[in-house]
């Protein structure tokens, strides 16, 4: 084929130019060098193959990651107004500073409502007591009226023997012994009942219920002071103003955790072959170039992101597509971050699954 291209040129009047002739080519070096020169850049090569797969498969690397940190919802646990508020957004609380207040005056009120049942409670124990004191007083008293009945009914029958009184005389005696016995066993069955409307110890259920409102009552008043549960940044303080209704379960404010964070790398199903908790990690930030952070493998998620999704992939179906899914994996920092970490930086995680730091 070169004979053909070469004959074709020919025919054309095409002439060979001077570089062409290698003859032509000045010589700029010695033979030892241009040979150094041809050898090298294969070499050099090689060298990059070589060192690509000693090091392939120790390592994996992933850029969807974010910096997680933990994030509390703070919400009332009574309803009312908001009275007042001591803090502002993306200010620093600690643990037990006080947030805002709710309007305490219709808790008050309801504390001194509570306070009021317990006072009748223990009045209505003590008429108790004392009608159950009286019922004593009256089983004796009607005991008494028995006792003299029953000798009147004697002396009539003695007299009935003897012919010194009359049938009517003794069946009236007789009658005040029942009529005697009836009030006494009427005497005997208030005693009871009042017994039994008094607990043993002076532990009255109503006196306890009406505590247990006292109680309820501070804790509700107790409640519209909201403090800090945990020290961290003030978030989403937006609905959080004077005279706003503050609703039991809807979040007024966040605080974003100073204490700890992480960050969550979603590898894919593919890296999770070797990988294991303790393997190190290297972990980069877009917000911070200059920053390489050493941690480790804190933990291997339980499911895929899809899984924990609200509404998770139905793949039963005729129109199923695989889809590489992703594994979220806790990385945690060896050391405390030099720079601040903000809930939800984008970072890069490389994790070495080779076993080696």
């Amino acid at each position: 084929m070169w004979s053909q291209l070469r004959h074709a040129a020919l025919s054309t009047g095409w002439k060979r130019p001077d570089w062409w002739n290698a003859n032509a080519i000045p010589r700029t070096g010695a033979p030892g060098k241009r040979s150094i020169l041809m050898w090298s850049v294969p070499l050099l090569i090689a060298a990059v193959g070589l060192f690509l797969w000693l090091t392939s498969g120790k390592t994996v690397e992933t850029d969807n990651a974010y910096v997680k940190q933990d994030v509390t919802a703070i919400s009332t646990q009574v309803n009312g107004p908001v009275a007042a508020v001591y803090v502002r957004e993306n200010q620093h609380v600690n643990k037990g500073d006080i947030l805002y207040r709710i309007d305490p005056a219709p808790f008050e009120a309801a504390l001194h409502a509570a306070e009021a049942q317990v006072a009748a409670a223990r009045l209505q124990t003590n008429q108790l007591e004392v009608q159950a004191a009286g019922t004593g007083a009256d089983i004796r008293g009607e005991s008494a009226n028995l006792a003299i009945a029953r000798r009147a009914l004697d002396r009539q029958a003695a007299l009935m023997k003897r012919g010194f009184t009359t049938r009517s005389d003794y069946d009236d005696a007789l009658n005040e012994v029942t009529k005697a016995e009836n009030e006494l066993a009427d005497a005997r069955s208030r005693a009871s009942i009042a017994a039994s409307a008094i607990t043993p110890g002076g532990n009255q259920p109503a006196i306890a219920a009406a505590l247990a409102a006292v109680e309820k009552a501070r804790l509700d008043l107790a409640h519209t002071v909201i403090r800090a549960p945990t020290s961290g940044i003030v978030a989403k303080s937006d609905r959080l103003l004077v005279g706003q209704s503050a609703i039991t379960g809807i979040a007024m404010l966040s605080i974003v955790g100073d204490q700890q964070a992480w960050v969550e790398a979603n590898f894919k199903e593919g890296d999770l072959a070797k990988m294991a908790v303790g393997q190190p990690a290297e972990i980069e930030f877009d917000a911070y170039p200059d920053l390489k952070l050493k941690g480790h493998v804190a933990s291997i998620g339980s499911g895929t992101g899809s899984e924990f999704s609200v509404l998770p992939a139905q793949n039963a179906n005729g129109n199923w597509v695989k889809v590489t899914q992703r594994v979220p994996v806790r990385v945690a920092f060896d050391e405390k971050p030099p720079r601040e970490m903000i809930a939800g930086l984008s970072s890069t995680v490389e994790v070495r699954v080779d076993g080696k730091r």
